[in-house]
């Protein structure tokens, strides 16, 4: 089996066992053995779903069960599925099934011979399948991944950045400023680089919270000191896989999805906790097509 495929079903098996109980998101991070950014991006990619979606939709199945199998009241059943109170698991059941607790009850005692979960498969078709019982579905997808990823390495380097904190479509307000600052100073492509980096995942982080840094690499004796917002780091070097990217900006997020889902799974690498970089090669709104020419450098560690 797929290393990956075992990581994150182990992680499937956790959420199962312990659906009474509180589970974070740093708790699955570290039974995946992955970093909490990069487990996000690998569970969603290979299941479909983020990993809190994913449980809430088990607890949600589970309850389904225990409605229509046993005679515990809503309320035990709200607890034992990690529900945090009745009206949370009551919102959450209606929406996902489109009926309260009490109606679904109600409805499979009116007619015990026509099964309303088990029978009919109500919600459980929400729930992906685990990695391992697709994967030979993405066999020709992964196979184009594998000759367009290039694995290079990149030395450290020295940046000046603007730090957007919001929807990830509104990051045109950070590059305005980078842009600005950088022009003032002649720093322009080719001799110095404009790169994006993604800090949270839109998938598991709210809209308003998610971070991006437009950053422009510049000369090391270019920082400098008090009152801007233009902020200065040292991006750190090392292994990264090479995707080239040409598209509209809104199919970057399946390139990303492609190659943590089937790309990396099944190459000799894992991710590193280093973050993505995104080296802006145009202006898409001055491309004839309007699409954007990224170079999206993925951070490799060797598999263990």
């Amino acid at each position: 089996m797929n290393r990956y495929a075992s990581r994150i079903n182990q992680v499937i098996r956790y959420m199962e066992d312990n659906l009474s109980q509180k589970i974070s998101l740093d708790q699955l991070a570290e039974i995946s053995l992955f970093s909490k950014y990069h487990f996000s991006r690998i569970f969603s990619s290979v299941t479909g779903s983020t990993p809190l979606a994913y449980l809430n939709m088990l607890r949600l199945n589970r309850a389904a069960r225990y409605l229509t199998e046993t005679d515990m009241s809503v309320l035990d059943i709200s607890v034992q599925c990690g529900f945090d109170s009745l009206s949370n698991f009551n919102a959450a059941f209606k929406k996902h099934f489109h009926k309260t607790p009490s109606q679904q009850r109600k409805e499979h005692l009116q007619n015990r011979n026509i099964p309303s979960v088990d029978g009919n498969k109500q919600g459980e078709s929400a729930i992906p399948p685990r990695y391992d019982e697709g994967i030979h579905h993405y066999s020709f997808l992964r196979r184009v991944w594998q000759m367009n990823v290039t694995i290079t390495e990149l030395k450290d380097m020295e940046v000046a950045y603007v730090r957007h904190v919001g929807s990830y479509l509104d990051t045109y307000q950070a590059w305005g400023k980078i842009g600005s600052w950088a022009a003032g100073r002649g720093f322009f492509p080719p001799a110095h680089m404009y790169i994006g980096i993604s800090l949270d995942d839109p998938s598991v982080t709210e809209e308003y919270a998610c971070r991006y840094d437009a950053c422009v690499t510049i000369p090391p004796d270019a920082r400098e000191e008090g009152g801007s917002e233009v902020q200065f780091r040292t991006l750190p070097g090392g292994l990264y896989g090479l995707y080239s990217f040409y598209d509209t900006i809104d199919k970057l997020a399946i390139a990303y999805q492609s190659i943590y889902g089937q790309w990396l799974p099944n190459s000799i690498y894992e991710p590193d906790d280093r973050h993505c970089l995104e080296f802006c090669m145009n202006n898409p709104a001055e491309d004839p097509e309007g699409k954007a020419k990224v170079d999206l450098y993925i951070p490799l560690a060797p598999r263990k």
